[in-house]
């Protein structure tokens, strides 16, 4: 019999002890892509929630070092099918959980040229002091442990996925037409969606933004007591390279196997929860990739948030009829729901039945009064959502949106494992009455000022 994660523990230590560069040919990445991309989907929408064979564990562990080899958009959709269906027969699921922190690494020369190219003779002092074997490789970088007078984590970007990335998206252009022959009515969108994650990724190559972005979300979490934003080291900072001071606590898997209590459980599914919900509505912004590899919990009980790369942000306007939305929805309001997506820039459907009901997917937990559970169900199987897509496209939402919807299946997984118990609506509700409160709170740009 096989010992629990035995199976990916092994995966993951002979990943992290490879080396290779990212592949960047458009053609060799399309036919990889491709083989990569009906296995997940066939492991995720297979609906078969049997133990897996020992033929279809060495099927998957093939198809992890494929994609961990692609790094990119190919390793995204991995972490975000390791933890979208709570279906998943969880030796399947612990295996593409590797993908959130564990791949082969860039090799070293490649790292040290990076290095030497962002900080020029003074590169020298960082590679004296930075541990050659990374602790992460993830899709756009891997980190570093290094003592600059203090322990910090270096990520550094993975030589060559600039490229690559572009490379996916050109190819993911041309194949909109398709998607418009699949989704009659839905080109707009299928382009809008194509351009909204091309622009998010590649901002995500740039981690001096990433720095950026991760001081301001450290402003807006100062002192709090469960919380905590790494510091950035900004005289280590660079387009290439991020150095923040080094925090680590126990992953996700590791909390819940130490059997956390109840009201443990509660304290950190309402802190993710206001991490990633709340933000939204008190400042326009929202972190968009709740993946479990990007937080882990400290020893200290405070929760730790890494990885600032892919940050969105809404306007006033927009929060404010986003809403609206939830609200309507909550109602059963045909009139407001309509008159929600209008001011979000969607277009409504004459008819609405189907889009009431994928709404009230969307918005499950927060339709159930009072304190609970987020149960994992229906609502939430990855299948479903991919059927449900179909209708939400042709509804022309604007890719930023789209994000947004797809980052709450991926929370409400994440809180179903943990079992929080909360009034979901209410604490919604709660920051969307704040949010009027703000509506003369001077602004900057297209967002909140700070």
């Amino acid at each position: 019999m096989r010992t629990k994660n035995t199976t990916s523990d092994a995966l993951r230590d002979a990943l992290m002890h490879s080396e290779s560069e990212v592949p960047v040919s458009r053609i060799g990445r399309l036919w990889r892509f491709g083989r990569s991309a009906a296995g997940m989907a066939g492991a995720v929408l297979g609906g078969k929630n049997a133990e897996p064979t020992e033929r279809e564990l060495k099927a998957m562990a093939r198809l992890v070092s494929r994609v961990g080899e692609l790094k990119g958009v190919a390793m995204k959709i991995g972490q975000i099918f390791s933890y979208i269906d709570p279906t998943m027969p969880e030796e399947l699921r612990s295996m593409l959980a590797v993908l959130q922190t564990s791949s082969q690494a860039s090799p070293w020369s490649s790292i040290e040229a990076t290095l030497r190219e962002a900080f020029g003779p003074r590169a020298g002092e960082l590679l004296a002091r930075l541990d050659r074997e990374p602790v992460a490789v993830a899709s756009i970088a891997q980190v570093h442990r290094a003592e600059l007078g203090l322990p910090v984590a270096v990520k550094i970007r993975h030589p060559g996925i600039v490229d690559a990335l572009r490379h996916d998206f050109a190819t993911a252009r041309s194949g909109a037409a398709l998607g418009s022959l699949l989704v009659p009515g839905a080109a707009g969108t299928v382009a809008s969606n194509v351009e909204e994650a091309s622009t998010a990724m590649l901002e995500e190559c740039d981690l001096a933004l990433e720095a950026e972005r991760q001081a301001t979300f450290g402003r807006l979490f100062a002192g709090d007591d469960i919380i905590a934003v790494p510091r950035v080291i900004r005289e280590w900072c660079a387009p290439s390279v991020l150095t923040s001071e080094w925090l680590s606590g126990r992953s996700l898997d590791a909390w819940l196997a130490d059997s956390p209590t109840q009201a443990e459980r509660n304290r950190l599914g309402i802190a993710l929860f206001r991490f990633y919900i709340g933000t939204l509505y008190r400042h326009g912004l929202f972190h968009a990739d709740p993946h479990p590899g990007n937080y882990a919990v400290l020893d200290d009980d405070r929760l730790v948030i890494y990885d600032f790369g892919c940050v969105r942000s809404f306007d006033a306007p927009s929060v404010a009829a986003f809403a609206a939305l939830v609200e309507a929805t909550r109602r059963d309001e045909r009139e407001g729901i309509r008159s929600a997506l209008a001011a979000l820039g969607a277009t409504p459907p004459k008819e609405v039945s189907h889009l009431r009901t994928l709404l009230r997917g969307f918005f499950a937990p927060l339709l159930v009064p009072g304190p609970h559970r987020i149960e994992p169900g229906a609502g939430y199987e990855a299948r479903v959502l991919f059927r449900d897509k179909r209708a939400l496209m042709q509804l022309s939402l604007p890719g930023k949106l789209l994000f947004l919807f797809r980052l709450r299946f991926g929370l409400y997984a994440i809180l179903s494992r943990i079992g929080a118990v909360a009034d979901w609506a209410e604490l919604e509700s709660g920051w969307a009455n704040e949010r009027k409160c703000l509506r003369e709170r001077p602004s900057v740009g297209n967002t909140y000022a700070f």
